[in-house]
């Protein structure tokens, strides 16, 4: 059965969200948006805030391209420009830790299953 993008999308971030709180981390937000565009995940871990971009798509037999990989230097850089927004709009302080990490998620054809690929501190600013 195939999703479309939006449905995919949402759960794909649904996962993506359980795999954070099963490995310690406290969902802050879901869905920042301003006009810059969106983070899909605020969460905190021992003091240091997370901004998580997850990408999401089904399986194929004819592709090696991982869902991560769509994560590229344009997007990287708006991600680091909302990260920086977010930050300043919730009066965090200048010496506030922060990351972002991106989720790949990879779902088979049934989605009974799902490769999680979380990779931290993924873009450097």
């Amino acid at each position: 059965m195939s999703y479309d993008t939006k449905h995919l999308g949402q759960l794909g971030e649904d996962l993506a969200a359980d795999h954070l709180v099963k490995n310690g981390y406290k969902i802050i937000q879901r869905n920042y948006r301003n006009k810059v565009g969106e983070i899909d995940i605020v969460a905190r871990k021992r003091g240091v805030i997370s901004f998580v971009e997850v990408k999401t798509r089904e399986s194929s037999p004819m592709s090696d391209f991982l869902p991560e990989q769509n994560v590229n230097f344009h997007k990287q850089a708006k991600l680091k420009k909302l990260c920086e927004m977010y930050l300043t709009e919730y009066n965090h302080h200048e010496d506030q830790e922060w990351q972002i990490d991106v989720i790949g998620i990879i779902l088979d054809k049934s989605h009974k299953n799902a490769i999680i690929n979380h990779i931290e501190n993924a873009v450097y600013g």
